[in-house]
């Protein structure tokens, strides 16, 4: 069993880790919920960037009652009327919650741009307003964290090819995924431009270096947990691999750390 399937199975080494991680997540969630905590946390990344997985071992084990996950669907004929930002507000966390994006505002700055389903103001309007709106959540005392799980365009192509022959994943096939490989260079150009546009001091991105798909999930829930400070956290395990996950910036982007 290769180390890129979507099971657990087959490293002990991974099992191990990731229940070490997961216990601290569990420590972490209860300090959240006796400080009446608001978290968010966004994941990005393009189609077939593993999210959906990384998600998954990220709330598998935290409290049902206090954690969400959302998947923002094609917005209704009376979302699109709306103000852009409305239909994410009520699935925002209350205190105590843990509440995770998969996918989230930021489809304006990604999918919808390059498949053309919002013109160009509406994008730049987008980026007008975002940073502003984020700076809002997290001054009423919100915890936003983002991420963005960034893939090489063979891996992609790799994985979203699995999606035809799995059965588990037929759910996942979208016409879109062709488009996906095709305009390989749009998405990566709206990625730059979003990640230029909307990482501020008090809503940095962080990327995840995700061709390795347990490799990147520890990284991930190890950055996050680095990023609070809770009752009895182990540093011995939570210890993020920094040439896997890190801080997005101008240098880390010139240095050639993402995927082109």
């Amino acid at each position: 069993m290769s180390d890129d399937d979507d099971d657990d199975g087959g490293n002990s080494d991974y099992k191990r880790e990731l229940r070490a991680l997961q216990v601290e997540l569990v420590k972490l969630q209860r300090t959240l919920i006796e400080s009446n905590a608001r978290v968010l946390v966004i994941v990005e990344g393009r189609d077939g960037a593993g999210k959906d997985g990384a998600i998954k071992r990220l709330t598998a084990h935290m409290s049902p009652r206090e954690t969400r996950v959302f998947a923002p669907s094609k917005p209704s004929d009376r979302e699109s009327t709306q103000w852009y930002f409305q239909r994410f507000v009520p699935h925002l966390p209350s205190a105590d919650e843990f509440v995770v994006f998969n996918r989230s505002w930021y489809n304006r700055a990604g999918v919808e741009r390059v498949m053309g389903f919002c013109t160009k103001s509406d994008v730049e309007t987008f980026f007008d307003t975002v940073v502003d709106f984020e700076a809002l959540l997290i001054r009423s005392g919100l915890e936003l964290r983002k991420y963005y799980l960034d893939i090489s365009r063979a891996e992609q192509k790799k994985r979203l090819a699995s999606r035809q022959t799995d059965p588990l994943k037929a759910w996942k096939n979208s016409p879109v995924d062709a488009k996906a490989i095709a305009k390989w260079k749009d998405y990566t150009e709206a990625r730059d431009e979003m990640f230029r546009r909307t990482n501020h001091t008090i809503g940095p991105w962080r990327v995840v270096r995700a061709d390795h798909k347990k490799r990147g999930r520890l990284a991930l829930i190890a950055d996050l947990l680095d990023s609070f400070s809770y009752k009895g956290k182990d540093k011995r395990i939570v210890r993020p691999d920094r040439d896997i996950v890190f801080a997005w910036s101008p240098e880390a982007a010139k240095k050639g750390l993402l995927a082109h």
